[in-house]
């Protein structure tokens, strides 16, 4: 059996682009979770930090989900690579013509028996996750997929306005 996860994190408008790989240890097999069930997990998970360090929690929006579900299925099903393939244009039919500043977290989970928990820690404990995380965004959106032999990808895209002062 396959254990590992491995993420990676990307933002654009006011904040830096960054890309990371953490790797965490494995442990044992997992649970049959249903996608549905991990994104709200991880979305639980996510806004318990941010309650914690004072900041206010991340609406999910279905929207922001389908984007960043289409771009979990992709990867799921080999379409396109594990990463952040097609951002760019993820980020714009986000922004909607605004200036909203648009970031994206990615893992591929390989057999941990509670995924969601084991991507937010993960994150957590990378600082480009955790910017992303922690940053001034108010609504985000979360997609997990599974591939025919049960590992899960998980994007998680973040969008918020810009601040002017910010971007110069």
């Amino acid at each position: 059996m396959r254990i590992a996860l491995v993420l990676l994190a990307l933002a654009t408008g006011c904040a830096p682009a960054s890309r990371s790989t953490p790797v965490v240890a494995p442990r044992a097999s997992r649970p049959a979770d249903t996608s549905a069930r991990i994104e709200q997990a991880v979305h639980n998970l996510l806004n318990a930090h941010r309650g914690s360090r004072k900041l206010s929690p991340l609406t999910l929006d279905p929207r922001i989900s389908d984007v960043a579900r289409r771009h979990s299925v992709a990867m799921a099903g080999g379409k396109v690579p594990f990463g952040h393939d097609g951002f760019a244009d993820r980020a714009a039919e986000l922004r909607d013509g605004r200036p909203n500043r648009v970031a994206e977290n990615v893992a591929h989970d390989l057999g941990h028996p509670d995924p969601a928990r084991e991507i937010v820690q993960a994150w957590l404990q990378s600082p480009e996750h955790r910017r992303n995380i922690e940053g001034s965004y108010d609504r985000t959106g979360i997609g997990a997929a599974r591939n025919a032999t049960g590992d899960v990808y998980v994007t998680q895209i973040f969008v918020g306005l810009a601040r002017p002062r910010q971007c110069r």
